[in-house]
């Protein structure tokens, strides 16, 4: 039996599992532009880093005055992400690792990520990860996305498991907050260096300020190991 008995792993997707944030913001850049906005930069999209597709459009509608329904605009950038994602959609090695170690453990393993369900299977089929990663969570199907914890619990719920034994991996300060009012223990791997030292990320049980770059597959590993003894001991 594996030493990780007991614990369960849901990962978010977009920019934990794979790079998915330029072909993110490029959809949502011709999304914009489609509708008149043509300003639209890098910096802006940073603002919108781990927040649901459903969410960031809601502020949008408001920020940039469209007249668009929602359903429409999210069909347009959906569609436009979709076409990004499939022709090219970069995994880091060192989490790939990660996922294959747990597997090999026989840990529960879930995705939780904001993007749509649709957005979700395309790249998880495109990359491979989706003969490991077979229990997923779109913000779609939950009431509220992150930071409100609905789809952490929902992950929780569907492998079976209680949601203070699973660990999330999250790249952005919304998904820390939103494992964190979950109960759940979280490893924080900034996306954006700059948002390090959001007051989200000092809740998680391990932060890694240096991003992927500091992340490692046999690291994580062990420190979870490490994590899972700890919570046993009486």
């Amino acid at each position: 039996m594996s030493t990780l008995a007991g614990t369960a792993v849901v990962f978010d997707l977009d920019g934990t599992l794979v790079d998915s944030e330029p072909n993110y913001f490029e959809a949502g850049r011709r999304t914009l532009a489609g509708h008149g906005v043509t300003d639209f930069t890098w910096a802006d999209h940073e603002r919108y880093v781990g927040i649901s597709t459903r969410e960031t459009l809601r502020i949008w509608k408001e920020r940039y005055a469209l007249e668009a329904p929602l359903d429409v605009l999210l069909a347009d950038k959906n569609g436009r992400y979709l076409e990004l994602a499939r022709a090219a959609t970069h995994v880091y090695p060192e989490m790939r690792r990660f996922v294959e170690l747990l597997a090999r453990d026989g840990v529960p393993m879930a995705v939780a990520s904001g993007s749509s369900p649709e957005a979700i299977e395309a790249i998880l089929a495109g990359t491979g990860l989706d003969q490991w990663l077979t229990t997923v969570v779109s913000a779609e199907e939950v009431a509220h996305g992150k930071p409100a914890p609905d789809i952490f619990l929902e992950a929780a719920r569907r492998l079976g498991v209680a949601p203070a034994d699973c660990v999330v991996l999250e790249d952005a300060a919304p998904g820390a907050a939103a494992a964190h009012a979950a109960g759940m223990r979280c490893v924080a791997v900034p996306y954006l260096a700059a948002q390090a030292d959001d007051p989200a990320f000092a809740t998680a049980a391990l932060l890694l300020r240096g991003g992927q770059a500091e992340f490692t597959a046999r690291a994580a590993h062990d420190w979870l190991l490490r994590s899972a003894r700890s919570s046993r001991t009486p």
